[in-house]
């Protein structure tokens, strides 16, 4: 079965090493990246889509970032 995730966070280097962590995990990128300005904080936030094949079924208790 195939979950996804959307890992979000500010446009800094945090965000790249977040992504990279999934990546290292068996995760697999999902489209482009994108990029908004969050007017109310002053910031620029990324977005990635990400998806991964599992064994277990989906429930929806299930916690992504741990699979």
């Amino acid at each position: 079965m195939k979950i996804y995730r959307l890992l979000t966070e500010d446009d800094t280097s945090a965000f790249c090493h977040k992504v990279s962590e999934a990546l290292s995990k068996g995760w697999e990128l999902y489209g482009s990246p994108a990029m908004s300005f969050d007017a109310a904080r002053g910031v620029m936030r990324c977005a990635q889509a990400v998806t991964k094949e599992i064994e277990a079924p989906y429930s929806p208790e299930m916690k992504l970032g741990q699979q």
